[in-house]
């Protein structure tokens, strides 16, 4: 996007940047604490123009794996946990060295430079120059405030540099990140998955994300696998991608691209799906999660490639620095650079069919320590946060027409789960890959008894206290009509759950878990209330006082949203995975994706339906899935700024705390489903099999 004229401005202002920075090293500012964070973070920027300049000159791809690794690991060095207690990034320890108002936006400055390691890599220029102008500018705000004979120079000084920086450039950030996501004309990872030698761990460091032997271990493994392996990987991940527009009535032909979303370490697998997609008349954008503030919305799942996470705490330390310059005009600006960004990518938009997305699961789940001296937002900022999710929602969804596009999602073992991580790989890709005719025929007999039904009943057992009441749509026409979707892997990989979007009058009750991973989160306890469809309360034990455990869910379930409707409810039927998370003790680390098909599971937010209600949809039965609004998703046509939250989170009863799942009809009567953890509704005995297998 950065025509010939602009790379030599932009080069001159480097240049320009580096050697005011290089005058740093004989300038001190009389204030020591303040004038140590600006050598040290001056340090860190050094490490960043070096490693630019030996991007651009070759050095990714000429020096030796060990010299590799030792340049990951410096630029990273600052910030891993055995290193964060004396760290600027660390709000905690900026705001005991440098004050709490001037701390909190020091620290949030180093977040956003620290963003620029994978971006010099990439050799992105414009990344590098606009971050380096910005230090600069607030290190010249202390420089004068020292010549003025001030101290130290205002907060809100400082406050407005940020608060500009990051209005100036919304338009310029938003419009190259819609075009990688659609376009991906210049796809840095692209390259790299197609044209290195994937034999050669120096690859996985080309990046600039941060590896541990997690990743390298990842991309052995795939690399010992017989090809047809890695085949059946790939072509269920693709496939699952084209039954998804199929199914649905879409046609895959009018789309010209795909982005995948994947793990470094999966590149042998990457290679074979951009293959595919490539015969299905697609290409493949591949983007970075990008770890700035330009994109951060409070979302703990990456949107796109990423690497290891260098300090989890880290990144939950920064999740709402934005408060620290949130307000209605910037929510404003990030809206009409959105707009913008569409309007200058809009017909690439139109051909753009969705996103594929590998997910990995096994890492160690993360329980974040609640620190008074990161940023928060306030309750005014956190109603602005929701308006702005919804609002960028809509926004988008004008140019990447929610209804002409899919996506597939799919999720792989890293061998950081522990010892027996091969056997719980094949088996993770026999899940992936059962036979969904099997399951198709028997979720058949369970929508046939729900269909009957006026409602749901599900009960906890032992001390799981779940005890909810899910209110159905009424079917005019049973004949022709169903209230739940025969899910047999196709967006949603594996196989193995029937679904709804339920009527929220009268949907009420308690839903419990006593321990549930909720992307990359851990919660205990997860207690949540609901009257009417709608949260009224909630709680977990995470944290000794509960009211941190109420910021917990409000900012990572809630996502600020004063309360959420209960957009799904859905029976798994997978107890193959479920067994497989019991023999080998995994079932607090799988993802979503597979723990929802091990039991009854509830979503907050959006239906599964979001933005797709006036499509229709049909089972393989034939009958059309009725079931795809609520009342508040209803709210779309009048006031759709009202009908969507821009969030959709699954919470899973696993079946050895779930006492009765019954279906129950207009008479009062009642179907049972499942009693004490086993599926007795006959016509589903095969799901009772992998249950009864002894669990050593």
């Amino acid at each position: 996007m950065i025509d010939q004229e602009m790379q030599e401005i932009l080069s001159e202002r480097l240049e320009l940047a580096c050697e005011r920075l290089a005058n740093i090293d004989e300038e001190h500012l009389k204030d020591e604490a303040f004038d140590d964070y600006f050598h040290t973070v001056k340090g860190f920027l050094s490490d960043i123009i070096d490693t630019y300049n030996w991007s651009i000159s070759g050095g990714k791809d000429s020096d030796s794996l060990d010299k590799l690794k030792e340049r990951n690991h410096k630029l990273y060095e600052d910030i891993l946990p055995e290193n964060y207690d004396k760290s600027y990034a660390n709000p905690t320890v900026a705001v005991e060295r440098l004050g709490k108002s001037l701390g909190q936006l020091l620290s949030c400055l180093y977040f956003e430079l620290r963003s620029l390691i994978p971006s010099v890599y990439e050799g992105s220029l414009f990344d590098l120059v606009i971050r380096l102008e910005l230090f600069l500018e607030i290190y010249g705000a202390f420089v004068s405030a020292d010549e003025d004979g001030r101290a130290l120079p205002r907060n809100t000084e400082i406050r407005d540099i940020l608060y500009y920086f990051f209005c100036d450039y919304a338009e310029d950030e938003r419009q190259i990140r819609f075009e990688h996501i659609v376009y991906g004309e210049e796809d840095y990872a692209r390259d790299i998955v197609l044209n290195s030698d994937l034999e050669d761990m120096s690859y996985l460091y080309r990046y600039g994300e941060y590896v541990t032997d997690n990743e390298v271990a990842m991309a052995q493994h795939l690399n010992s696998l017989p090809e047809s392996v890695i085949k059946t990987m790939a072509d269920t991940y693709t496939e699952g991608y084209r039954i998804g527009f199929a199914l649905t009535g879409k046609d895959i032909t009018k789309k010209k691209t795909v982005s995948i979303k994947y793990v470094i370490g999966f590149e042998r697998m990457i290679r074979y799906a951009i293959h595919n997609f490539e015969e299905m008349g697609l290409r493949s954008t591949l983007f970075r999660a990008h770890p700035s503030l330009f994109h951060s919305v409070n979302n703990s799942v990456p949107d796109g490639y990423t690497g290891a996470s260098a300090n989890k705490q880290y990144e939950y330390d920064h999740k709402d620095d934005n408060a620290l310059f949130l307000d209605g005009t910037y929510n404003n600006r990030r809206l009409e650079a959105i707009k913008s960004a569409g309007e200058m990518f809009k017909d690439k938009a139109h051909g753009y069919g969705g996103p594929a997305v590998v997910r990995s699961f096994g890492e160690k789940p993360f329980e974040p320590v609640q620190k008074e001296d990161a940023v928060h937002l306030t309750a005014e900022q956190k109603k602005l946060i929701g308006d702005y999710r919804i609002q960028a929602s809509l926004a988008q969804s004008e140019y990447i027409i929610p209804e002409e596009r899919s996506f597939t999602i799919i999720a792989f073992p890293v061998p950081e789960i522990g010892p027996e991580f091969k056997e719980i790989f094949n088996e993770t890709v026999r899940i992936n890959t059962l036979d969904y005719k099997l399951y198709q025929g028997i979720q058949q007999k369970l929508i046939d008894a729900l269909d009957k039904a006026e409602y749901c009943c599900i009960k906890g057992m032992g001390n799981n206290h779940t005890d909810m009441k899910v209110m159905l749509h009424k079917l005019k026409d049973p004949s022709k009509e169903t209230n739940f979707e025969n899910c047999v892997a196709d967006v949603n990989i594996p196989v193995g759950e029937v679904f709804t979007s339920p009527i929220l009058k009268g949907t009420e009750g308690v839903l419990h878990v006593s321990s549930v991973f909720l992307k990359g989160l851990l919660y205990k306890n997860l207690e949540v209330k609901f009257k009417d469809g709608l949260i009224t309360d909630y709680s977990c034990d995470n944290f000794a006082d509960s009211q941190e455990g109420r910021k917990y869910i409000n900012d990572n379930v809630l996502y600020n949203h004063e309360t959420l409707p209960l957009g799904e409810f859905a029976i798994g039927t997978n107890t193959t995975a479920y067994v497989m998370a019991r023999k080998y003790g995994i079932a607090d680390k799988l993802p979503i994706l597979i723990a929802e098909k091990t039991g009854p599971h509830f979503a907050v937010g959006d239906t599964c339906y979001s933005h797709e209600e006036d499509l229709t949809t049909y089972n393989p039965d034939g009958k059309s899935i009725i079931a795809r609004e609520n009342e508040i998703s209803a709210l779309r046509k009048e006031t759709p700024e009202k009908a969507y939250f821009g969030c959709h989170t699954d919470i899973t009863i696993p079946y050895d705390e779930l006492g009765e799942l019954s279906a129950v009809l207009p008479d009062g009567s009642k179907i049972t489903i499942i009693e004490k953890g086993r599926f007795v509704l006959q016509g589903t005995e095969e799901l009772n099999k992998p249950l009864d297998v002894t669990i050593l």
